[in-house]
């Protein structure tokens, strides 16, 4: 995805913070060297937006935020989540503001009707989860902001639990930064799918917003998805089958947003098979990681899309718990120039602990991709998807775990790492507990995360690599649920808490010349 905008943003919110400090720095003697290493500073605003959960009846949402604690952020700041409010006229269901009469809070710069929803979930202090819950198929999407130390790291994982029906099992997916571009391999207007692109605006003005689609023979004509207006501080959920006529196992879903910012997942529901939310893959690259692969997975597949003209050749490995391994078969896949390819790897990692590495032939093309992986067989099968994500660099992390049946996976596909993993306290209460561990090159560990100390309620886990190369990482959640082996996963790239900001001098030369 693409995070130009955001990343600027951040740096320039950041740069503020130390301006005093730069104005009264001496600045060297001449002819000095005066460049230094930038330093890396808390990040202080995080915006997230949380997609509307279900509309299925049977639907039981569970939402966690979590601040890891992080140095040099002060004591101040707050974080909040807040129902998307839509403008009154012409407002997606999804978003629909409630209405509750008694709630209180800020104007939020509407015609002075709406009165804001009092919020969601408000975290006491960073270190320690907070939850909240809701039922049924009408709760709307959530607007979240985090300021000052709650800033750093700011995570909400939304968890939803349905029953019956399509897309039976457990949805998870992480509320997401607004952005202006993202991608999605996997998506499908099967006739057993019912999939949804969800895009949230943050903001007070509305955005623009083009929906293209790429199948296997390239673009689908699609006039609809074209200037898709999505209202101020609401959230539009897109069905695609009403963008196309075609009906394609594998599309590649671009968002592109043409004013504005938006948040964007894809809900992906299938009639006999459940579902669950396809997060947007990592910017486009040569070479790309699908981490957490479940060691009993009974069904793997690889969707990829290249954007441009130029066709791809990739090495398709493995990476195992002994090391790489070339699944047999499988050994390359040749991805057509702006066409969607997908191809079935069966049960390719036969027990063990798992990650996809994908890596270049010969030239390095760009290249997005996801996985559409099946537990279960016969009519108790359930499905969830893990798109190519960025490394774990600085720090991830993960909200929402019970301390029982979640995997942490964790694969080094390039040189041996060294990770520390530290489970926070729990919501209702429990002690932090951190463990080290050694990744070997080319390999994938499952690890049974650690827990709080009389953990009570969910906790989250913070992954920070010590040593090493990189490290990329995905957390699995699991129930069963009627003999149904029910999961949802979640990637854990850098949760992007810090900021390089490099160190400002006064030179008051520059006026004069």
């Amino acid at each position: 995805m693409n995070r130009t905008t955001l990343s600027l943003i951040a740096g320039t919110t950041a740069l503020a913070a130390v301006t005093g400090f730069a104005a009264l720095s001496q600045p060297d003697a001449p002819g000095t060297d005066t460049a230094k290493a930038a330093a890396q500073l808390p990040v202080e605003r995080t915006s997230l937006l949380c997609p509307a959960p279900s509309t299925s009846d049977l639907a039981e949402t569970s939402y966690t935020s979590f601040t890891p604690v992080t140095k040099g952020t002060g004591s101040g700041g707050k974080a909040e989540l807040r129902e998307a409010v839509a403008e009154s006229a012409g407002a997606p269901a999804a978003g629909e503001d409630k209405g509750k009469g008694d709630a209180k809070g800020e104007d939020d710069g509407k015609s002075g009707e709406d009165t804001p929803a009092k919020p969601v979930l408000t975290p006491k202090e960073p270190g320690k989860p907070v939850t909240g819950d809701s039922s049924g198929g009408d709760a709307p999407a959530l607007v979240g902001t985090a300021d000052g130390r709650f800033a750093p790291g700011w995570t909400v994982q939304e968890t939803t639990e349905v029953a019956a029906g399509t897309g039976r099992g457990l949805q998870g997916v992480n509320c997401t930064a607004p952005d202006t571009d993202f991608w999605f391999p996997g998506a499908s207007t099967d006739t057993d799918r019912t999939d949804y692109v969800h895009l949230t605006n943050p903001d007070d003005s509305a955005a623009v917003v083009d929906l293209e689609l790429y199948g296997k023979d390239g673009a689908l004509k699609s006039a609809v998805g074209e200037g898709i207006t999505v209202p101020p501080r609401s959230s539009e959920p897109v069905l695609l089958s009403t963008l196309t006529d075609e009906r394609q196992t594998d599309l590649t879903v671009h968002v592109n947003v043409r004013s504005g910012r938006v948040g964007a997942a894809v809900q992906a529901l299938d009639d006999k098979i459940g579902g669950d939310w396809l997060p947007t893959s990592t910017d486009p690259s040569g070479s790309l990681v699908l981490p957490g692969i479940p060691k009993d997975a009974t069904s793997v597949r690889l969707v990829a899309f290249t954007p441009g003209d130029v066709d791809a050749d990739l090495k398709v490995r493995l990476a195992s718990p002994s090391g790489p391994i070339t699944p047999a078969g499988h050994e390359t896949v040749h991805v057509k120039g702006g066409m969607t390819t997908a191809v079935d790897l069966g049960d390719v990692t036969r027990g063990e602990a798992g990650s996809l590495v994908l890596t270049p032939t010969d030239r390095s093309v760009p290249v997005v991709a996801a996985l559409k992986v099946v537990r279960g067989k016969g009519d108790k099968q359930e499905t969830a998807f893990i798109p190519a994500t960025r490394p774990v660099g600085t720090r991830a992390t993960s909200a929402g775990n019970s301390g029982k049946g979640g995997t942490l996976s964790l694969t080094a596909p390039d040189a041996a790492a060294t990770v520390k993993v530290t489970a926070s306290a729990g919501s209702e209460g429990g002690t932090p507990v951190s463990k080290t561990y050694t990744i070997k090159a080319g390999t994938t560990q499952d690890i049974e995360p650690p827990v709080p100390g009389g953990l009570k309620g969910t906790y989250a886990l913070t992954v920070e690599p010590v040593s090493g190369g990189p490290v990329h990482g995905a957390r699995t959640l699991a129930a069963n649920e009627g003999g149904v082996p029910a999961f949802t996963v979640q990637t854990l790239p850098d949760d992007r808490g810090t900021v390089a900001v490099p160190e400002a001098d006064e030179d008051l030369s520059v006026l004069q010349k």
